[in-house]
This record gives structure tokens, sequence and C-alpha cells, in this order.
């Protein structure tokens, strides 16, 4: 058994998670995390959201709220939607904790300690309006160096290179399209040059990347520069040093404390529900630990370069040396699983330009099955891709309709209507033995796949066995053969017994459905063990500096998986188990939806 920590990007509480959202941390993740827990492994699903930083301010301001009011809002929704779509986080919790205050400041401390974060005077952008600090990424324009129109003040997607916002040629403010002032203001930047032989060491043994992440991130070592760490604004975690703490305008930049979300939501997860306080450290400090981090392509820069630089700094593994703290030893990532953008009618998901999906919206209607379904099955896993009503139309009444649903309701319907349970098999012929060798081989196949998030591999090879099954009933034909109640039962016995097999590799891209499967066969008590919501009381933990989070009540993600009876292998079916008449696993959609779209995201 091996402990796998899944670590999923933390999505802004400044609005409802659309559906290229979840295409990229959410639904990935949950089908890695799912199969891991199937296969034996002690998996650590951890995230939460991401409440600090001028995105906030932004929308708070927009709506004339408190930006910790619209934080709590946005939460609750967010918490609402992923539990909903299934996410089996262990826990899904919030940046606005004192327990993340207080493990974001230990890890600055000792990184500041070790000598890789030095001051340094910049110049920052300023809104001339407003006064207020415009972050890097709320600032665009012409990059300097690739010529793209639409580089951030941070980094340009089109070329990968680390920008500064003074860099760009033309820059605009995203908010309200003035034109940045540049003021010296003093900060403290991350000292990657000191940290980059230790970061081009540890990349240059990630061969077995998806090969876009992997070229992404070598091309990053390329010029790396000292990075702000700290920022002008008056919302996030202070400073924790001295002339910098009691500062009400200084804190720590929103992208140095999210990424540790991740360890600090772990070291959450072990106080509340490990079985010990240090639970935790068998997924970060333990050499056979594995750990893969998931996200959309955008966050490529803060995963491959500035989250594991932060932990070779709080380790002492750069150029200037030094000792981890008090945490120990922390190991960097195993993967960065990456995935590209969804875009709709060509568009990249967007809120404010209001090319968007609500999640919420979309499992109201059709279910959270059919959405995962679609993500998995055409989402942009290795390229971009298109998500169009008829696209989803066509997959969701072709394949999880007609080939799936149609599988399961015929097999279970043949036999309960002509034996009112499982029928014993006779002597198999070699059709039948052929069937059931394809599906006893596809667990290999479709598990080797899953371990590489080879998503869309996997669930491919799974919807072949499902093809094969369907032939194999189009060819021997049971409906004919009530003369030959022998033949008749040992067709759809092994029929049921692939229906079975191809539910078990479908469970970590369907669940919801394949607890349903379960049923069908006559199985009782948790398949697929779903996340629930539990309220809890934050810690009261110490935190330096001023602006601090009150102790209070939120809600979490958690469920418990590891009493669910869903296992990576075949189960054999028990001749005899009584079967009622099943009800559709999937419904048909009307095709005039893939013309239209529904009334709440209509086709313009």
């Amino acid at each position: 058994m091996s402990s796998i920590l899944t670590a999923v990007a933390w999505p802004y509480a400044n609005g409802p998670r659309h559906i290229g959202h979840v295409s990229g941390f959410g639904v990935p993740s949950d089908v890695f995390s799912r199969y891991q827990r199937m296969a034996g492994n002690d998996v650590l699903m951890v995230s939460g959201t991401d409440e600090h930083g001028t995105p906030i301010l932004v929308q708070a301001d927009a709506e004339g709220v408190p930006a910790q009011a619209l934080a709590d809002r946005y939460n609750k929704v967010i918490v609402g939607d992923l539990q909903q779509l299934g996410l089996g986080y262990d826990l899904f919790t919030r940046t606005t904790t004192r327990n993340h205050y207080a493990v974001v400041q230990e890890l600055f401390r000792t990184v500041y300690r070790n000598g890789y974060m030095v001051p340094k005077t910049t110049m920052s952008a300023i809104s001339p309006s407003t006064g207020r600090t415009l972050p890097d990424r709320y600032i665009e324009g012409t990059c300097p160096i690739c010529g793209y129109g639409a580089a951030r003040g941070d980094q340009c997607d089109n070329c990968g290179n680390q920008l500064d916002p003074i860099d760009l040629i033309n820059p605009k403010s995203r908010i309200n399209g003035e034109t940045p002032a540049f003021v010296e203001s003093e900060h403290l930047f991350l000292d990657l040059p000191a940290l980059a032989q230790a970061l081009g060491d540890w990349l240059n043994t990630r061969n077995d990347w998806r090969p876009n992440v992997l070229k992404f991130s070598m091309n990053l070592l390329a010029d790396l520069k000292p990075r702000a760490m700290t920022r002008d604004i008056d919302w996030g975690i202070p400073v924790p040093l001295d002339g910098w703490r009691d500062r009400g305008d200084k804190k720590l930049y929103v992208w140095f404390d999210a990424v540790i979300g991740y360890l600090s939501a772990s070291i959450e997860w072990a106080r509340r529900f490990g079985d010990s306080a240090d639970a935790w450290q068998r997924f970060w400090s333990d050499d056979a630990a594995r750990q893969y981090y998931f996200m959309g392509k955008d966050n490529i820069t803060f995963h491959s370069q500035i989250w594991p630089a932060e932990l070779l700094g709080y380790n002492g593994l750069g150029a200037n040396g030094g000792e981890p703290g008090r945490l120990g030893k922390l190991n960097l990532p195993t993967e960065v699983v990456s995935s590209e953008f969804l875009t709709m009618s060509g568009s990249k998901f967007s809120t404010s330009r209001k090319t968007v999906i609500y999640v919420g919206d979309f499992i109201s209607e059709f279910g959270a099955d059919a959405l995962r379904y679609f993500i998995v099955a055409a989402g942009p896993e290795n390229q971009d891709s298109d998500f169009t009503w008829d696209e989803f139309v066509r997959r969701n009444n072709s394949e999880l309709a007609n080939e799936w649903g149609n599988l399961v309701n015929r097999s279970v319907s043949m036999a309960h209507k002509n034996f009112g349970e499982i029928p014993a098999a006779a002597t198999r012929t070699e059709m039948d033995v052929a069937l059931l060798q394809a599906s006893t081989t596809a667990f290999d196949t479709v598990g080797e796949l899953l371990g590489r998030s080879r998503f869309k591999q996997a669930m491919g090879e799974a919807m072949r066995v499902v093809s094969l099954a369907n032939k194999y009933i189009s060819d021997t034909e049971p409906w004919k053969l009530g003369e030959d109640r022998e033949r008749q039962a040992t067709v759809l016995n092994t029929a049921l017994q692939v229906v079975d097999d191809a539910k078990t590799m479908l469970t970590p891209f369907l669940p919801h459905s394949s607890q349903g499967v379960f049923e069908a066969l006559g199985g009782s008590g948790v398949w697929a063990a779903q996340p629930e919501i539990v309220q809890v009381t934050d810690f009261d933990d110490d935190v330096e500096g001023v602006g601090a989070p009150a102790v209070r009540d939120y809600p979490v993600i958690t469920g418990d998986y590891r009493n669910q009876l869903a296992t990576w292998e075949r189960r054999d079916i028990v001749a005899g188990t009584r079967l009622a008449k099943p009800n559709p696993l999937f419904a048909k959609l009307d095709p005039k939806l893939g013309e239209t779209g529904p009334e709440w995201a209509p086709i313009s």
C-alpha cells in the first residue's frame, strides 16, 4: 500500500465555479483518487477555497460587501457544487483559517531564515483613480519577448516567460482599462536564482510527466529571476517579520500562501479526522509517498516552479544551504498533472465575458455523472477542447444512454424477466470465455492508464468492454433462447458478470450511476462513497501580525471512503441473487437541446 497525496488546485471564492474550472482541477483529481483508493492505496485528497488577494477585493467592491463576507458566501456555494459533483475530498477547507495562517507563516519564516527571501525595491503598479495596488494578474499588455497581445503582468501564457507589470508594452488595468502608474515599493522576493540548480536537478528527474507540462516547466528555468512574495494590499496573511507584521498595507502574496494550502489542509485533516495529529507526515515526509498536483495549464508556473522552490528553500536545499523548519523535510511533487482549457465556442470560459456554464446549474438539470463523463471523454486532457451542447447531447445519448445504460438495462431486465435472479452458468462456449477474458484483461489496462493520469484512454478502454458486451448480447440473442434454458442462463450470467466488471472500471468516472448498477445487480451497502458537508470550528492557533481571522464555524467537505465496498478487481457475481426490474440508468436528451441549449445557457 502506497501513501498518495492528491493536491487539487484551490478555486477562488469570488463566484460560483463553471464547468471549465472543474474540467481542470476537479474531475481529473477525483477520478485519480477514486482509482487509487480502489487499488488499495492510502489516499489523501485536499484542497479548499482560495480567499486572499485582489480578485476577492475587486469582486467585494463590485458587490459592496466586505472581502470576508464575499468569501464566506461563495465558499458555501463552491462547497455545495463540488460535493454534488461527487469530488471525494478528505478535506476541502479554506485559506482564511488560523491553521492556514500559522502554517504559511512557519514556511515563510523558515525560507527567510535559510536565506531565500531577499528585500528589494521594485516598481509597483497603482491604479491612478483608486490609489490601490494592482496585482500582476490584473494588468495586461503586449509581451516584450514574443509580442503576444494579452500577456499578464506575471507571465506570458504564449511564450511562458516570467514578467513584471512594468515590462509590458502598453499595460492596461483589467479592472477599469486605465493605464497604471508605477511607484517604488519595498518587497521580499523569493530568490529563485539561488534555487535554480536544485530546481533543475529535480525537474530533470521528472521524465514521466505529460510532455506539454514538462516542456513548459523546463523552459521556465532559462530565465529565473527573484519573484516578489509580498504585496501592497490590506487583505491577506501578515508578513511575520519585525517591521512588517503590524503593517496593514503589506501582506504575503496570495500565490505564496495558496500553494501552501496543500500542506496546511493536510495538517488540518490530520488534526480533525486523522488517526493522529501527525498523520499528515506519511504523505509529506515519507520518501516512498507520492504527491500529484491537479490544475489547469495557467497554474503550471506556480506548481512546477514557485511551490517546489518554496519547499526547497524550506528544506535548506538551495545554494544558500539551511535547515528544515519545525515541520521537518517536506517532499516535492511527484507529478504536476495539468489539463488544457475547456472552451465554449472557441472562447475560454469567462464569467466577465458571460461565456459560462455554472456547475450547479448543469448538475441540477443533467446530473453529475453526465458532466463527469463529458469532461473525461471529450475534455481538455492534452489539448484545448470545445464544449458544445450538440456534442454533449450526442455523447450522452449515444454513449451513456445507448451503450452503457442500454447494456445494463437489457441484461438485468432479461435476467429478471426469465429467472428473477442472477442465473447460474453451465458450460461456457469459446465466445463466452473470450468476452470474460477481454473484461479481465481490461482491469490491468484501465488501471495502468488511470495510474498515469491518462483518463481519456482509460475511459475508452472501459467503454470498449461495454461495446464488446453489447455485441455479445446481439450475437447470442438470449431473448430467443427460451427453449434452451441452460444456454440462456449461461449467456445472461456471462453478460451480467461483464456488466459488473464494467461497473467497477467505470466507478472512478461515474460513481453515482455505478452505485445504481451495483444495486441493480442485487448489491447492498455503499459501493462508491460520496463526499459529505460537515460544519467544523476553527482552531485557535497563534498567528503573528494584524488581520488574523477570528475563530469561527465553516463548512468542509470530507467523507468515509475507506469503508466503501469498491475495489479494483473482478467481483464474482453470485448466482441466485434476486433481481428487480431496473430503472433507466441515463435519460436520453431531446436532440433539439443541441441546437438551442437550455434556457439558462442558450446558444446565441
